[in-house]
């Protein structure tokens, strides 16, 4: 025993340590009333809920006790501690964290450079992390002149001191102007007053600081003050005490420096090992392992104790590998309760934990927790084990911004920010707080239908510009049975929404003003409702925050607001007060520090995620922290290893990593490596720790389907009457090629919705260019300045809302009609002359199916014969698909206007033989504009009536057996030729794959 005395205690990590601690106070304060009088000083609130069970659980049945008075000293701002370090005076209000983000980010973005809103506010956000280091280690921000002028560094980071003079000139000034202190300045100076007052006055009652491993000079200072009081206790936690020599080798290879001691390059290269951070505390406490004595408590939640002494060798430094050579082959029995998945994707791994999770709690009275640092993978377990009624509480919360109320906060925001544009209208009316209760239903049945009037290319800004589409998908003549209230209601809708529309005309806006509008508007579209429960009061807090606070932060665009307000909501954790399966948890690593089950799953065990990747320092070089003195990048290696070897001591662990995630193919963790390469030493087995493979297939089985159905190419075959008999030439050529694509689209009534908020698309630029020709031909004028002024309309109007369209897409139009002008003013002289455009025709074959179609223009020549001529603004068909009869547009329509069937407006077009049939390929290349070619080739092309003769006899072939016979409809006959709207509705990809693989 050292001559310091005992009042400094080690829980290792093995031994469960609230359990152990709760169980150490129950022994050494046997007095209720003493226990009650007794203080307790933890890291963290996590901390106290978990002594708290702990107590709980030691007492079992024996009845009800007074609690000691638990303290957290690492979360700030904490009421309780606040009013234990001020005593009789009183401390200087801790900046409110939000109004220090806005004060920081109002003075980056003052300084010169012309940066955006949310820049500025990442920018200040980075310094308070630097501000915030400097505090905690006690370091003067003026230090930073020296430093940066002192260093061999480059230059850009001499340039940084413009942006360091934010905190070293600016930021005090204005906190000084509050009356408030920042966090770290204010934790020092509480500690002080507290340590001042026992040093006066000691408590007569125990004082027990326990689990706190910070080296921070404050907290250590306190510790220190713990000491020195008659009745002090510190209880570290996890120091490894193994004083062989192959335990002080691994002890003395962590170099670390006392607080007045230079910090060297070997105490860098120390700060990754899980030792370093309690070596540096005994050091700052003036201590050394001699002096640091077992608790003695052993609890249930135990593993074994080799296992510890084994993981501190796995994770030895380089220079005192030698514990690797000495590893003893007795040891395995060590690892016995310690496994390793290694899932294919994250969700395989989820599926894996939640299994897990599900097992222990089928286990009357066994516990479970997951920790990770990896949120999306806590998220996906916690779903997991709700499809099994488990409801899991995550420690970390879930973001405000995932929470129905944000959501629907943002939502407003981007309709605004975005002119009403239809996904993002449509965001903000489908969200499930809009216009919940008994009307919901219809409400959502109103919204579906503006979801269709909607589709398609993207209508003008604002709310007239959604009730102009609205009409124009009302009258549209293609379908008659639309309902013609959706008008109505928009009316009633949009009037709720006129006050956004409002706020967003503003150029420039501030949050008070934002967030005023938007509370009024949030009431009006979900009402009261929004503000209950969690996280209803999370987002009332935050706004009015916002509301009191967002004023400093000055004025920014309306563009910005969207991506301003999720950054300022984004670090709210909601946190359910109750509800959660009592035996199961979700822990980041930092509040599963101190706690214990049964099992221990580590989830995610993947380089960059445990240990996270070192991000690096804006303004806080290396060269500048090592001269400063303050943690380099590999601290935050060593609290992660640390919080590993922590949980590798309960009972049981599950180590859990997925071999990939979305982004590709994944590295296993630097700690799980060792660990494996050691354990694999020790002769655990070939692959190092023992795999559970059992479980993984059963992750893996859980949702696949053990015998899969196979599926054949769809061959639907309605009764003869239910078929429709008539159709568009265009069809006709879907009849051929995709025989189930007209079943899906005439009979199913299944029609592809048009994206939503689209650009105008192939089609839509080929019918400007269309209805451009066909003007020119109807106005009779057909010369270049009238072909000019149209064209000129049209991109006008065109690229009002699509400013992008007329600057690409606008001169190869113009090309391309200027070439179409002047091929017909050639055309006129050699005797050909437009007759028609968009002429409209029907044709009755011989077994009664009729056949409707439309020519873009008809030309008559001097001997009365027609030349039919379609634009293309994309490539024309083949011409060997022409004369098989795979594209038949143009020669239906000759037969049409040989049988007189053809109308131009009103008028009916004589019957007159056809002499040609051409395609215009309108390309407006800057090479080619624009090509005319017959459609049946010029080389050995068949006589034009005989390939008339032909179309009719296969179009009359083809809607006999599939109009008015039993022939089946079968899916993509000529695949060349199949757009693919219905391919997923026929499975394509499984038959043909299959098919494939036969052959």
């Amino acid at each position: 025993m050292s001559s310091k005395g005992h009042n400094l205690f080690n829980i290792p990590a093995h031994i469960g340590f609230v359990d152990a601690l709760a169980g150490g106070i129950l022994a050494r304060i046997p007095d209720p009333m003493a226990r009650a009088r007794t203080l307790v000083l933890l890291p963290n609130r996590r901390a106290v809920r978990a002594l708290t069970q702990a107590f709980v659980r030691a007492l079992g049945a024996e009845g009800g006790m007074l609690l000691p008075r638990m303290v957290p000293v690492g979360d700030l701002g904490e009421d309780d501690f606040d009013r234990l370090a001020a005593g009789e005076s009183g401390l200087a209000v801790a900046v409110p964290p939000l109004l220090r983000r806005l004060e920081l980010a109002r003075l980056v973005r003052q300084l010169p450079g012309g940066r955006t809103a949310l820049e500025g506010l990442r920018l200040g956000d980075a310094l308070g992390v630097a501000l915030d280091a400097l505090l905690s280690e006690e370091v003067p921000p003026e230090a930073l002149r020296g430093a940066v002028a002192d260093a061999d560094l480059a230059h850009h980071w001499a340039e940084t001191l413009t942006f360091l003079d934010v905190i070293i000139r600016h930021w005090p000034p204005v906190r000084d102007a509050m009356g408030a202190a920042d966090g770290g300045t204010r934790l020092a100076a509480a500690i002080a007053g507290l340590a001042a007052r026992w040093e006066t006055s000691a408590p007569a009652s125990p004082v027990v600081a326990a689990g706190i491993v910070s080296t921070t000079p404050a907290l250590a200072r306190l510790l220190a003050a713990v000491l020195t009081l008659p009745r002090g206790i510190v209880v570290l936690p996890g120091l490894d005490m193994d004083m062989s020599d192959a335990g002080q080798a691994r002890w003395d290879a962590v170099h670390c420096a006392a607080a007045s001691d230079d910090a060297d390059g070997q105490m860098r290269e120390s700060e990754a090992h899980p030792q370093f951070a309690v070596k540096q505390l005994l050091a700052r406490l003036r201590r050394v392992r001699a002096d640091v004595t077992d608790w003695g408590q052993s609890t249930a939640m135990d593993g074994p104790a080799a296992r510890t002494s084994l993981v501190m060798a796995a994770l030895a430094p380089a220079d005192a590998g030698e514990g690797w050579a000495e590893a003893d082959t007795d040891d395995v029995a060590a690892f016995a309760g310690v496994t390793v998945i290694e899932a294919s994707t994250a969700a395989e791994e989820a599926q894996t934990i939640a299994l897990a999770l599900r097992r222990q709690v089928q286990t009357p009275g066994a516990t479970a927790a997951l920790v990770t640092p990896d949120r999306a993978l806590a998220r996906r377990v916690a779903a997991h084990c709700r499809r099994w009624g488990i409801e899991v509480d995550d420690s970390a919360g879930t973001p405000l911004t995932r929470t129905p109320p944000a959501t629907l906060v943002l939502a407003m925001v981007e309709a605004v920010a975005g002119h009403f544009s239809p996904v993002r209208l449509l965001a903000l009316l489908k969200h499930p707080l809009v216009q919940a209760g008994e009307g919901r239903l219809n409400w959502l049945k109103r919204v579906r239908q503006l979801d269709t009037a909607l589709r398609g290319v993207r209508p003008a800004p604002g709310l007239d510009g959604v009730a102009a589409q609205i009409d124009l998908w009302m009258n549209d003549r293609r379908d008659r049975k639309r309902d013609r209230t959706l008008a109505d209601w928009w009316a009633d809708t949009s009037s709720l929404l006129v006050p956004l529309e409002t706020l967003g005309e503003t150029a420039e806006m501030t949050l008070p003003v934002l967030i005023d509008g938007l509370r009024a508007m949030v009431e009006s579209l979900a009402g009261e409702a929004l503000w209950i429960g969690t996280d209803g009061r999370a987002l009332s807090e935050r706004l009015e925050a916002l509301m009191l606070d967002g004023g400093v932060f000055g004025p920014f665009r309306r563009e910005e607001a969207t991506s301003l307000l999720t950054v300022l909501l984004a670090d709210v954790a909601v946190r359910p007060g109750w509800g959660g399966h009592p035996r199961v948890a979700i822990l980041g690593p930092v509040e599963a520090q101190l706690a214990r089950a049964n099992l221990m799953i580590l989830g995610g065990l993947n380089e960059g995620v445990w240990p996270a990747a070192a991000s690096p320092d804006p303004w806080l070089a290396p060269a500048i922290r090592a001269r400063l003195k303050l943690p380099g990048a590999a601290r935050a290696l060593g609290l992660a290893a640390q919080d590993f070897v922590r949980a590798l001591g309960a009972p049981q662990v599950l180590i859990t990593r997925a071999r990939r995630d979305a982004g590709g193919p994944m590295r296993a963790s630097r700690l799980l490596l060792r660990l494996d390469a050691f354990a694999a030493r020790l002769g655990v087995s070939d692959d190092g720790l023992k795999r559970d493979d059992a479980l993984l297939a059963i992750a893996r089985g859980l949702d696949a389907c053990a015998h899969p159905v196979p599926f054949s190419r769809p061959n639907p075959a309605p009764p003869a009457e239910l078929r429709p008999q008539r159709l568009s030439v265009t069809e006709v050529d879907t009849l051929i090629a995709d025989p189930f694509a007209f079943y899906a689209k005439h009979m199913l009534k299944l029609r592809p919705l048009d994206p939503l908020d689209a650009d105008p698309g192939a089609a839509d630029r080929g019918t400007l260019m269309h209805d451009v020709l066909e003007a020119w031909v109807k106005n009779g004028q057909l010369d270049a300045a009238a072909l000019a002024q149209l064209t000129e309309a049209m991109l006008l109007s065109s690229g009002k809302d699509f400013p992008l369209l007329r600057a690409l897409w606008g001169p190869r139009a113009a090309r391309a009609l200027r070439w179409a002008g002047e091929t017909v003013v050639a055309r006129m002289a050699e005797g050909w002359v437009p007759r028609a455009a968009e002429a409209r025709g029907s044709l009755t074959l011989n077994n009664g199916v009729v056949i409707d179609g439309r020519a873009d223009r008809i030309d008559l020549d001097d001997d009365g014969a027609y030349s039919i001529i379609d634009y293309k603004t994309g490539s024309p068909p083949k011409v060997a698909n022409v004369r098989v009869g795979l594209a038949n547009q143009l020669a239906l329509l000759a037969l049409m206007l040989e049988r007189g069937g053809m109308r131009d407006g009103e008028a009916q077009l004589p019957a007159a033989s056809v002499a040609a049939l051409e395609y215009w390929q309108l390309s407006g290349s800057a090479k080619d504009a624009g090509k005319a070619t017959l459609a049946l080739g010029t080389k050995n092309a068949p006589p034009l009536d005989t390939h008339l003769t032909y179309v009719e006899e296969t179009v009359t072939d083809f809607t006999s057996g599939l109009l008015l016979g039993n022939r089946p409809f079968r899916s993509n006959v000529h695949p060349a030729l199949v757009w693919g709207d219905y391919n997923h509705l026929a499975r394509v990809l499984e038959w043909r794959d299959r098919s494939d693989r036969k052959a």
